[in-house]
């Protein structure tokens, strides 16, 4: 139902739906080129038009890393604020549909000025001293969309929600999906797992994160490394072992030594992979689902081992490629399936196994907040089938004695301890060394690591 005021309510700030019409002779989404774009490259109007494209795009089901890489071809100044368009609109999810659908008579038969209207908003509640400019610079976006049918009705929805933003934040707040910025599946399982921080976790969620770093050891050391950035005019703290957290996120190229291989950029949670899995000197260990490469990397980084680094997409193992010659590394590099050892494995068991298994990745959800738009509740149990399946056509690859970690980046208990407690009863011979539960802080991301052992 359209949201209406109180008949005592004043003519002005009334809030009005606005009629949607389909814009003659065209399509539903035309297509609407940025590349064609007579907006000035450094113009606010540009940014909204290139963050309209991918909230487009991740809105019709691609992940927001496949929408930003169509970006690549943009001026560096355009594309960054695009991206921080992107973000900031999709991480407030709901927010902006609830918005919309009170403003709106129905749902928009033009998909990119939809998203024009999510990024829009999301500005106007970032920078709302500069609402008449934002306004101003949608309206120009618009005009570049299905031939300017929707030029006006930007223009009304925006100033009708600023006419009536208090009002329509009241209601808001009393609709949990669009304030908890979460799906409603989503927060019902985060109640039920975690009853006393579910919304903790949730207010992370919807947060920025933190960029952390890890020093190569093998090149340079935690306090060597911490005086190059200050030299830099960066300054970062210690978060155990060969991690730092800087101060405040900086482009790679800020960096000094990152070309170099000095350094790399890895959440803090994600480091304990290593640190829990301990590698030794001359062992022989299976990274089984290796891209991009990081652990790959950090796993060499601590010992000299004969790895595999193996992974399902051949596209993604250039990456670990590219990673280890940055870093001055060396290991075995595969495209294969996990699932099918016979098509990959030579029969030599593992000294050691890291099983970073496919997830929802609900506990990096602040870094990809695509994922709360095209995920699903259905995906949790999918998900759940896939990682014991990975399980069991692992372990009969690890010698007696061997080691596997099973790590996760979700927070449901599905993917996580259920999945280990489950694997137990199927497998006697294996016992649980450790298990390491991370929820998402100011610190790391949510993670979860369960340290295995094959004793027969």
């Amino acid at each position: 139902m359209p949201f209406t005021r109180s008949s005592s309510s004043s003519p002005r700030s009334a809030l009005r739906v606005v009629k949607v019409a389909r814009p003659a002779g065209r399509g539903a989404n035309p297509d609407t080129s940025a590349s064609l774009s007579r907006l000035p490259a450094d113009s606010l109007a540009y940014s909204l038009r290139l963050a309209a494209t991918t909230i487009a795009a991740v809105r019709s089901g691609a992940s927001l890393t496949q929408a930003l890489a169509r970006l690549a071809g943009e001026p560096p100044g355009a594309r960054a604020a695009a991206q921080e368009l992107a973000y900031g609109a999709l991480r407030c999810h709901g927010r902006g549909d609830f918005i919309l659908a009170r403003l709106l008579e129905r749902a928009l038969p033009h998909a990119e000025t939809e998203a024009l209207l999510l990024a829009a908003i999301y500005r106007l509640q970032t920078r709302p001293e500069a609402a008449h400019t934002v306004v101003d610079q949608a309206v120009a976006a618009a005009g570049e969309m299905a031939n300017g049918a929707f030029r006006g009705l930007v223009n009304g929805v925006l100033r009708n929600y600023l006419r009536c933003r208090d009002e329509l934040h009241a209601a808001l707040a009393e609709d949990e999906p669009a304030a908890c910025q979460h799906p409603q599946w989503w927060l019902d399982r985060l109640r039920r797992a975690y009853p006393e921080h579910w919304r903790e976790i949730v207010a992370i969620n919807n947060g920025q994160p933190p960029m952390s770093l890890r020093v190569n050891q093998r090149r340079t050391t935690l306090a060597a490394y911490c005086a190059l950035l200050h030299a830099a005019g960066l300054s970062a703290r210690p978060a155990g072992g060969h991690a730092l957290i800087l101060a405040r996120p900086v482009p790679i190229e800020a960096l000094p030594g990152f070309a170099e291989g000095l350094v790399s950029i890895q959440d803090v949670g994600a480091q304990r992979a290593t640190e829990l899995l301990a590698p030794v000197t001359g062992e022989r260990i299976l990274d089984a689902c290796a891209a991009p490469g990081g652990k790959s990397t950090h796993l060499l980084e601590a010992a000299d081992i004969d790895l595999l680094a193996l992974d399902i997409d051949e596209i993604r193992t250039q990456r670990i490629a590219q990673n280890l010659e940055r870093l001055g590394l060396s290991a075995t590099v595969k495209a294969g399936d996990c699932l099918l050892p016979a098509t990959w494995w030579d029969g030599r068991p593992f000294d050691a196994i890291l099983a970073d298994v496919p997830c929802s990745a609900s506990g990096v959800v602040r870094r990809h907040p695509d994922i709360k738009l095209l995920r699903r509740a259905s995906d949790i149990r999918l998900f759940s089938h896939r990682q014991a399946a990975i399980l069991d056509r692992l372990w009969p690859l690890l010698k007696v004695a061997g080691r596997l970690l099973y790590t996760t980046c979700s927070v449901f208990p599905e993917e996580n301890a259920a999945q280990i407690d489950a694997f137990l009863v199927r497998q006697p011979a294996a016992r649980r060394l450790c298990e390491e539960r991370l929820l998402p802080c100011d610190e790391h991301d949510g993670f979860y690591h369960a340290l295995l052992q094959k004793s027969a």
